[in-house]
């Protein structure tokens, strides 16, 4: 038997669906519970779909998670899944350790070698927290004065994980686009009073800064997901005026439109990650090699809900619509024979 956390919310509803359709033993948990441990003594294995977004999971997660992973115990999303999700200093520091062609990106811990840097580094350059997604915390910087304004305030008061100026301005551009409710303004004005729970938990964001070199000329980004010896991906196009596609809405499904080589390039990131499941961003280099920019285990499955197929590792095309998360619960009872764990009952 297998447990899943009872949610609503991202993978869980097509993971409890699925056991269910294909007759596989499991249970639902709160894995909030204080005994959570406890409640797992007669499963095999956890799945988890844990948010960046939800206070709680942002809490007790990871701890979790690694708990459970420390002792043997299978879990989906593992250590080497999960341990960096939503951090992009984990991301550059075990991209770089790996030697993974990545999108050359910049640490600081000290304000006067962030203002060294800042005065000799080509621009524009773009600024980021190690937390965010959607492209909510990303900023270009066109010139040594914003990037210092910058670096003072990241190693002064620092920055707020919700920048709600930014948010309703998101909400209207999604609004106008058609990809959401004109309640979503309503809501994005009272958030300037009201900020959201989990960037309260966080705090703010200070005693550090991020940039990412500037890969210009690139209409899209390419999104990859690697679950075991099969991809998925789409093309996401960039917004009117800008230079960021994450969270734009606008993308495609064209398989044709996916290069082979950002495909190939995530198999073989992924060969050394090791990971049960990763999203890999990928944008083109002047010499059009695919560099990774950002990488997640948690995706939105309904972006993806149209692909038409998936490639296996050898890059063939395999048509055919399918669920991702199946064969996220088919590899974890796949770990469970393969460790000895023994199979689900």
């Amino acid at each position: 038997m297998i447990a899943i956390h009872n949610s609503k919310s991202g993978f869980h509803p097509a993971w409890i669906a699925y056991c269910q359709e294909q007759g596989i033993p499991f249970k639902l948990v709160n894995c909030l519970d204080d005994d959570i441990i406890g409640q797992l003594k007669d499963v095999r294995a956890l799945l988890w779909h844990h948010s960046h977004m939800l206070p709680k999971d942002l809490i007790a997660a990871k701890p979790i998670l690694a708990a459970l992973s420390h002792q043997g115990f299978p879990v989906f999303p593992d250590c080497r899944t999960n341990w960096h999700f939503d951090d992009k200093l984990a991301q550059k520091y075990l991209l770089e350790s790996l030697e993974l062609p990545m999108v050359k990106t910049f640490a600081f811990y000290d304000p006067k070698d962030a203002l060294s840097w800042a005065r000799q580094t080509k621009y524009p350059t773009v600024h980021k927290l190690k937390t965010g997604s959607g492209s909510s915390q990303v900023r270009l910087v066109g010139n040594y004065h914003g990037a210092k304004k910058i670096i003072l305030k990241s190693f002064g008061k620092g920055f707020s994980n919700y920048a709600p100026f930014n948010s309703l301005k998101e909400r209207i551009y999604q609004f106008k686009n058609g990809h959401a409710p004109w309640m979503s303004i309503v809501k994005g004005l009272l958030r300037f009073v009201h900020y959201p729970e989990y960037a309260t938990v966080q705090g703010r964001e200070r005693g550090y800064v991020l940039f990412q070199e500037f890969v210009p000329n690139n209409p899209s980004d390419i999104r990859v997901i690697v679950i075991g010896n099969k991809a998925f991906a789409i093309t996401r196009w960039v917004r009117k005026d800008d230079f960021r596609a994450s969270g734009s809405g606008h993308f495609s499904h064209d398989p044709d439109l996916i290069p082979l080589s950002c495909l190939e390039s995530a198999f073989k990131a992924n060969q050394k990650l090791k990971g049960q499941c990763i999203a890999f961003d990928f944008v083109m280099d002047e010499k059009q090699t695919p560099r990774i920019i950002e990488i997640s285990y948690g995706f939105s499955p309904e972006a993806f809900r149209h692909c038409p197929g998936h490639w296996d590792q050898h890059l063939h095309w395999q048509e055919g619509r399918f669920v991702p998360e199946h064969w996220m619960v088919e590899a974890l009872l796949k770990d469970l024979v393969v460790t000895g764990a023994s199979d689900p009952k």
